[in-house]
């Protein structure tokens, strides 16, 4: 002890400094009664004497355990140090090298709002860890949404996830709904029941959609947009119930279309979904019969389709010109460059368009007669065209037939069969036997290069070997659907490919199984073979059968020398 002191009334003249960092950082997230223990204490280290826990509390008009409470706050902030509880011995250590950050709220404040919320974590089987309740706390501090307000939102979260409740998922919650000004319990309750109705929508579209899993944050930006856009709730489930299957961004293309033509009522969708689907049934027809693959219809639907439809045509009509058009090698542009001028003829309804093709085919048999008799004529309109005319002038198709078998040989056999049945027409021939000698020698041949000869017999060739083939492998489709028609044959084809893909998994992953699917796959087997006989039917049916096994109806062998079955069909 040193040889000299301080008096009493020295000491009491003396001062307590406190650090700015002190009142700074830490005074303002203490409440009156931390910082008159932390001064009080601070005081107490620069006085010599006993002075000990229960005078302290008693001084300062406070429990001793509220005491002990204060001390342990300020010894999470780093500025004290509780070397002994019981007697209370307390350490300062300098603010400049404290390293803890001060709480930002007083457990005590939120005793009844942590009871609460202990409450609904029971309920839901779910318990927040310690960081994550002070997270909570934190946020209520720092905003000034209430208690109350807060637990409604942690109780929907808890109805709506369950156990697979979140921390995160409920501070994400109140955070937007603080962004959106919403801080008090009747505006949180407004908000969460107008919520609770758009999840009602969201599952109804689900349903609908085929998703099986629960609305998601993110999928309620969707809602927003479709009712920004003004479509009504009706409209949007009408848009879903068409697609049947899909995503919420699928549905929102679709409902993003019906706003674009101008469909935002119930009525309105469902009319505009039934031209859409009319449309696009009325393509595929069109696609099928030209043998054209179409993935997305939509293209032709706004190129061609709407046209179509706009000008009378209907899917009986337009199915039965494509088979037409087929029989020419026509595509969409030209089939409906083909419609375009039936159109202006006013060959719309259903009697004028039969009537139409019923004259078109007995043309085309008449035309393939004449390709017999004079070699190579493209199945054209023009060609077609023509013949209505020679018709026109009363000639017979044995008349044109005999005017094709003098053009033989010609460079354009049509030309030259128009001059003859033009020359008859005017000199009133109409029978094979009026025909005067001198006409019935063969039409003068221009002169035709080799390489142009060798040409035409090359694609000759080659159109009698695809038709060949085409035939082969229509059969096979025809009985492939034949058998698809069944219900036991798909049902136990649906099987096989089935099991099979889950033996191959079970020799890997799971080999106690495999005599389980190797029986099931020997009964879906045998019920396929009883509904393929009993449809009179074999797997050979679906395979294309070519009449030239060698060649395949392709004209090369497999070494690559041409077949002669071409040769001794056509000898």
């Amino acid at each position: 002890m040193s040889f000299a002191a301080f008096s009493k009334d020295f000491g009491s003249n003396m001062f307590t400094s406190v650090e700015n960092q002190f009142i700074t950082k830490y005074l303002p997230q203490a409440d009156g009664d931390a910082v008159r223990v932390y001064l009080y204490g601070l005081y107490l280290c620069q006085v010599a004497g006993d002075f000990d826990a229960a005078t302290c509390a008693r001084l300062l008009k406070i429990s001793e355990q509220r005491l002990v409470e204060i001390f342990a706050f300020w010894e999470e902030c780093d500025l004290v140090r509780i070397l002994s509880r019981d007697p209370l011995f307390v350490e300062y250590l300098p603010v400049n090298a404290a390293v803890g950050r001060p709480k930002t709220v007083r457990p005590e404040k939120y005793a009844a709002f942590n009871r609460e919320l202990y409450q609904i974590l029971q309920r839901a089987q779910k318990d927040f860890k310690p960081y994550e309740m002070q997270r909570i706390l934190e946020f209520l501090e720092n905003n000034p949404m209430e208690q109350q307000a807060f637990l409604l939102v942690a109780e929907y979260c808890a109805k709506k996830d369950g156990e697979k409740l979140s921390c995160a998922h409920v501070l994400n919650k109140a955070e937007k709904l603080v962004r959106e000004h919403k801080f008090t319990y009747e505006q949180v309750e407004a908000d969460l029941a107008d919520f609770h109705t758009r999840e009602k929508e969201l599952s109804r579209l689900f349903t609908l959609l085929g998703i099986y899993r629960r609305p998601q944050e993110n999928d309620y930006a969707f809602l927003e947009k479709w009712t920004s856009l003004g479509m009504e709730e009706g409209a949007v489930a009408a848009c879903a119930e068409s697609l049947g299957k899909g995503s919420l961004a699928t549905l929102d293309a679709l409902v993003t279309e019906a706003h674009e033509k101008g469909a935002h009522t119930e009525r309105e969708a469902r009319e505009y979904l039934a031209r859409r689907k009319e449309e696009a049934d009325a393509v595929y027809k069109v696609a099928r019969k030209l043998g054209v693959k179409v993935q997305n219809p939509r293209v032709y639907c706004e190129e061609y389709a709407e046209k179509w439809l706009e000008r009378g045509y209907d899917g009986e009509s337009l199915s039965a010109l494509a088979s037409l058009a087929m029989k020419l090698s026509y595509g969409f542009p030209e089939f409906d460059a083909m419609l375009d001028g039936l159109y202006t003829a006013g060959i719309v309804d259903d009697a004028s368009v039969k009537e139409y093709c019923a004259a078109r085919d007995k043309q085309l048999r008449l035309l393939q007669k004449i390709q017999s008799a004079c070699g190579v004529i493209r199945k054209t309109q023009s060609a077609l065209d023509m013949i209505e005319v020679w018709r026109s002038w009363n000639f017979s198709d044995e008349m044109i037939l005999e005017a094709a078998k003098r053009a033989s040989g010609a460079a354009n056999p049509l030309p030259y069969m128009n001059k003859l049945l033009a020359e008859w027409k005017h000199g009133d021939i109409l029978q094979p036997s009026a025909i005067p000698e001198h006409t019935a020698a063969p039409a003068r041949t221009e002169y035709r290069s080799e390489a142009a000869l060798s040409a035409d017999a090359r694609s000759e060739r080659e159109r009698w070997y695809a038709a060949r083939r085409a035939k082969a492998e229509s059969r096979a489709r025809r009985a492939a659907a034949l058998a698809e028609k069944d219900e036991a044959y798909s049902r136990a084809e649906s099987a096989i490919k089935k099991d099979e893909i889950a033996l191959a998994k079970a020799e890997v992953f799971s080999p106690a199984t495999l005599p389980d699917i190797r029986r099931r796959l020997e009964q879906a087997r045998a019920e396929r073979e009883r509904a393929l006989q009993r449809l009179g039917l074999s797997d050979a049916d679906f395979t294309p059968r070519y009449a030239c096994a060698r060649c395949s109806d392709t004209g090369f062998l497999p070494d690559g020398t041409m077949c002669d079955c071409y040769r001794k069909n056509k000898s």
